[in-house]
């Protein structure tokens, strides 16, 4: 590392502690020919794969449309933020934890309705009847027949 006092390309690590709850680790560092200190700090660089889109083209992954979909479909709804901001994280680990380089946008849609299904089954319809795009009101009573018949997995309800 260079030091950014004198520009020396030799420093030493005097110490290190994790911080940011374990993402981040937290360097102090001395250069070696100025003998001044600094501290720097290290995370992964986690790269989120390609969407392929449902026309075929791909884009890189974009948390911002990921967000206003969550939000859009949480409009009104008692949710939190952090709840929110959980949510999004959750979906961007599963989608970094299949280990492919691109996933498909129907593959996102999926993550995210299973996200909002736990947090609010208002919001879930909501972005179903959008995602899924319901033609009618039949489609309407099955996805709502379906929720009613199918606790999420992992919640108190389910055998």
């Amino acid at each position: 590392m260079y030091c950014p006092f004198c520009g020396a390309e030799d420093t030493k690590v005097i110490d290190s502690r994790l911080v940011a709850e374990g993402g981040q680790v937290r360097r102090r560092r001395e250069c070696l020919s100025c003998r001044e200190r600094c501290t720097t700090y290290e995370l992964a660089e986690l790269v989120m794969p390609r969407v392929i889109k449902s026309d075929d083209t791909r884009e890189p992954f974009d948390e911002k449309k990921l967000r206003a979909g969550l939000l859009r479909a949480l409009e009104k709804r008692p949710v939190s933020i952090d709840q929110i901001e959980d949510a999004i994280s959750h979906v961007q680990h599963k989608l970094r934890a299949t280990g492919e380089r691109e996933i498909t946008s129907r593959m996102i849609g999926e993550r995210v309705m299973i996200e909002l299904r736990g947090l609010d089954e208002v919001a879930y319809v909501r972005f179903a009847s959008v995602y899924r795009s319901f033609q009618d009101l039949r489609e309407f009573r099955d996805e709502l027949d379906r929720l009613e018949r199918k606790p999420l997995e992992g919640s108190k309800e389910s055998p």
